[in-house]
């Protein structure tokens, strides 16, 4: 039987992702099987760099790299195919399918963690000659953007966040867990039937999409996968730490929150609280009539806010590439 979500990613998102420029390759990040599975410009892969080198091409301009970490409910590309397009005109874009998402695996029994995930993301990037990026994170990606932010700070020259925070308590996830009427987050974000399906995508868009049930149940099938491994990443996130409060480190990049006004997940009301502990080096933009999946739902004055952070950072970090 024909998957339609399958037919429609096929024939349209990733149409649209070719189209401005991007092509999909994967990296083994290590000796023990972890593999990220990546879009990246094409001029950037392996084969075409070495191309590059033998006809003695013009050499690159430069530009700001730009890393898109998407969240639970899609893949990489899924999640960004309305930013791609535009911001491929201005910056050379990756994006990765964190493990267990897509087409990135790692061996069973490994680590689990935020912080291995965004080493991981790193591995990648550096394997593909990735020397410094801006990392915008949604939801789940967030958290992995913030770990390579910490971590990398050579790397990373700024951060968005959307939709996400740093540290993810336990008061912090049984709050929302009572907001959402969810048991956990498994449960939430890995729905195992069409009902619990409606329930993720009404909470995280301020409009009520409807969908039918053959599409929503395609998008099981197709999407929603790895569930162990997955469960297993939701886990991981929760801060083992006893106290109410974690404290956020001190970062040395720029962060834009870039929210949805009513995102009924993390409110805008946690943003505001970030912002206050991030201190100085943040910014917060939301944005009205949207909610959790703001990208998706208001992606006109999303990628406006984005390219407006990202050409600050471009300009700082010395990018001569920006049209």
């Amino acid at each position: 039987m024909v998957n339609w979500v399958h037919v429609a990613k096929q024939q349209l998102v990733h149409r649209l992702a070719r189209r401005a420029g991007l092509r999909r390759h994967t990296v083994d990040v290590d000796d023990s099987g972890t593999v990220i599975s990546i879009w990246l410009p094409k001029d950037k892969l392996p084969a075409a760099n070495e191309e590059t080198r033998k006809k003695e091409a013009k050499p690159d301009r430069g530009r700001l790299s730009v890393v898109l970490l998407h969240g639970f409910a899609g893949d990489g590309i899924l999640t960004w195919v309305l930013q791609v397009g535009a911001l491929a005109k201005h910056y050379d874009v990756y994006v990765p399918d964190l493990l267990f998402f897509g087409g990135s695996t790692s061996p069973a029994g490994g680590d689990k963690s935020p912080e291995f995930q965004a080493e991981c993301v790193v591995g990648a990037l550096r394997r593909l000659g990735v020397e410094r990026c801006a990392v915008v994170g949604f939801s789940y990606g967030g958290f992995v953007a913030f770990r390579m932010a910490e971590a990398h700070p050579g790397l990373v020259v700024s951060v968005v966040a959307t939709g996400s925070i740093v540290n993810m308590t336990r008061s912090t996830r049984d709050a929302m867990l009572r907001r959402l009427g969810a048991v956990s987050l498994a449960g939430f974000l890995l729905p195992d039937d069409v009902a619990g399906l409606r329930s993720l995508f009404a909470a995280g868009t301020n409009r009520k999409w409807w969908f039918p049930e053959r599409v929503l149940q395609d998008y099981l099938s197709l999407m929603i996968y790895n569930r162990k491994e997955r469960a297993q990443l939701l886990e991981a996130l929760v801060s083992s730490k006893e106290q109410e409060v974690v404290a956020a480190p001190s970062f040395q990049q720029d962060i834009l929150l870039l929210w949805g006004e009513n995102d009924s997940i993390f409110l805008v009301e946690v943003a505001k609280s970030l912002k206050k502990q991030l201190g100085e080096k943040a910014k917060l933009r939301s944005i009205g009539r949207a909610g959790h999946l703001v990208m998706l739902e208001r992606p006109w004055v999303f990628n406006r806010y984005l390219r407006e952070f990202l050409e600050a950072a471009a300009a700082t970090h010395g990018d001569d590439g920006i049209c």
